[in-house]
């Protein structure tokens, strides 16, 4: 193989490579070699294929082959060679007349052309200096988030009066017996069962026909099944049930308290305090090191300056300035950005994606120098959650990242850029700095 430089400008390279036809011809040699003892072709007995026979029926089927396979080994080692670490995939063009190559007459040359990654020097991570954000959660603000609780649980107490009937909103232990004409229907009955009206845990019709009912009261409840209801024996078919109103409870103002907690499997009060204490805390700690990334990537940015891989910076413009013309279609372009000519929104969107560029290449290499690694299982993981966006189609989802090496690339990127982000962290001089959780939980637009 020979290999010649022919540009070097910048970040592009232009190598000629050629492979002399006497190698090709070598490769298709031991390929027919190979193959002829194994061919079973009609006239001639198994393994008695004459190679010549071979070589003239499928010469240039496998001849191509071994191009292909020459192209990508030789493509690959060249570049090594060269120390070129490819910022896109390599551009191959034939040079000469490739039909003479397959007829065994011309040597194989053909041109790459590729964007190659810069070479730069990262800073140095124990160098940079950094402000963690902190606040902790005080008394009052574990109040305000109990008060939340309190809001979501439903409490009830017996109800009272001279003529307790059911209303809306009231929950009723009851009992009933389902059925399909005079037949009691498997599945249909129970005892003590807790039922909130105008919940909707019941099939349509159900709790409505209660509203009114006293306690020890039994009602004949008459009601049709939803035509895609999850028994097919059941499914659009009309049917009773003998409906005995056990208790009827009153929704009441809820209570901060060890019942409350009780009702949320915890032991007391304090307990449930507890935890929405960690809660505030995680939140809190997510808010802080979103903050401390954002000052991070200011300083990578502002350390570092170096030629951008044109089309690395072109794919990322496109898939911003996509957005951007989407957002704009749909009436939903940012206020700031309305009264703004086209082209001073590609001029900034441009400055966004050299910055997002830039940064990528910087995070990738100090992760590289610091032998950051991302597991399978990390990824697995990660595909599993996302997959848990689509139920019902779990499995699809986790197949299709799986077969995908290009889609598993998308998901496995943002978790290696913040395992980057955090060995950063640890090892730079990080000062802690109490802030408000005003300003700590003020939303800012993210890099």
């Amino acid at each position: 193989m020979q290999v010649v430089e022919k540009l070097n400008e910048g970040l592009s390279r232009v190598l000629e490579v050629t492979i002399a036809k006497g190698d090709l011809t070598q490769k298709l040699d031991a390929k027919i070699a190979e193959i002829t003892p194994k061919m079973n072709i009609k006239g001639f007995r198994p393994g008695k294929v004459p190679q010549a026979h071979v070589r003239k029926m499928y010469g240039k089927e496998l001849m191509g082959e071994i191009i292909q396979e020459t192209l990508n080994a030789t493509t690959e080692q060249a570049m090594k060679d060269a120390n070129i670490r490819p910022a896109s995939q390599p551009e191959l063009k034939p040079i000469g007349d490739i039909e003479g190559v397959i007829e065994g007459k011309s040597d194989l040359a053909y041109e790459i052309a590729v964007e190659m990654m810069p070479i730069f020097t990262p800073i140095e991570p124990a160098s940079i200096e950094l402000t963690r954000p902190v606040y902790e959660p005080t008394d009052a603000d574990i109040d305000e988030a109990l008060k939340t609780v309190v809001a979501g649980s439903k409490q009830f107490e017996a109800k009272t009066g001279k003529s307790v009937k059911a209303a809306d909103g009231d929950k009723l232990i009851i009992d009933f017996v389902g059925k399909l004409g005079d037949e009691v229907f498997e599945g249909g009955s129970a005892e003590g069962a807790e039922l909130i009206i105008g919940s909707g845990q019941f099939i349509p019709g159900f709790e409505e026909q209660l509203i009114g009912a006293k306690k020890g009261e039994t009602k004949t409840l008459n009601v049709t099944f939803p035509e895609n209801y999850g028994a097919a024996n059941l499914a659009g078919k009309a049917a009773t049930f003998e409906t005995t109103v056990q208790d009827i409870l009153a929704p009441k103002e809820g209570e901060a308290d060890d019942e409350l907690a009780k009702s949320l499997g915890l032991e007391s009060l304090q307990a449930l305090k507890d935890i929405l204490k960690t809660q505030l805390q995680q939140q809190y700690g997510q808010a802080s090191r979103f903050k401390m990334k954002r000052q991070l990537l200011d300083v990578l940015d502002e350390k570092h300056s170096f030629e951008l891989p044109k089309r690395m910076l072109e794919a990322e413009f496109n898939g911003i300035w996509q957005q951007v013309e989407q957002d704009k279609a749909n009436g939903q372009l940012a206020e700031e950005d309305a009264n703004k000519s086209e082209q001073e929104l590609k001029d900034e969107y441009m400055k966004i994606a050299e910055r997002r560029v830039r940064l990528g290449l910087v995070l990738a290499e100090i992760g590289t120098r610091q032998n950051v690694q991302v597991t399978d299982q990390e990824v697995n993981q990660a595909i599993m959650q996302e997959a848990r966006n689509y139920p019902g189609q779990e499995r699809q989802v986790f197949e299709f990242y799986t077969k995908n090496p290009g889609a598993a690339a998308q998901i496995r990127a943002p978790i290696y850029e913040e395992k980057v982000c955090d060995l950063i962290f640890s090892l730079a001089k990080v000062t802690d700095t109490p802030i408000s959780k005003e300003d700590l939980l003020k939303e800012e637009e993210e890099a």
